[in-house]
């Protein structure tokens, strides 16, 4: 599958989430699909992204979006970082790489010293027919879940 750019049809895909589902995009037709990708469950910054979305899902909802977190974590690890942070949306478990590689955010990255493999924290709109109408790459945790309301708010029609 070659990888979305903006202005183009995201193809449909398939990957296991939190409560027993598994998730499609084309669930979501008719919806914004606010696809935000981290690197790993209960780390500091994943926690407070993932809180920003969880404390502003009443806006996300008010500008007919839905929101899902996706890292390469198992459905378990998901389980319980959802069930502790009270997050009101589905965690999707990539751990063959299938988004990540769809949306191309494994990058190579120094931790420690180190190179390893990872997920660039980065984030997504679909819109409601499952166009990309927008992305953030190397984003920074501070201000980030206002930036992506902004830009719901710009990209639905008054």
């Amino acid at each position: 599958m070659a990888q979305p750019n903006i202005g183009n049809l995201v193809p449909d895909f398939e990957a296991k989430a939190t409560g027993d589902k598994t998730v499609n995009l084309s669930d979501y037709r008719g919806k914004f699909v606010v696809l935000y990708f981290y690197p790993k469950d209960s780390t500091p910054g994943c926690t407070l992204e993932g809180q920003d979305f969880r404390d502003n899902i009443e806006k996300f909802m008010a500008l007919n979006a839905a929101v899902l977190g996706v890292s390469r974590d198992s459905i378990k690890s998901h389980e319980n970082f959802k069930c502790k942070q009270e997050f009101p949306f589905d965690l999707l478990s990539d751990v063959d790489e299938t988004l990540c590689q769809l949306f191309d955010v494994i990058k190579m990255k120094n931790m420690y010293g180190k190179q390893v493999r990872g997920i660039e924290r980065s984030t997504f709109i679909i819109d409601p027919q499952g166009v990309l109408v927008k992305e953030w790459r190397k984003l920074s945790v501070k201000g980030h879940c206002e930036q992506v309301l902004l830009a719901l708010k710009e990209l639905t029609p008054a």
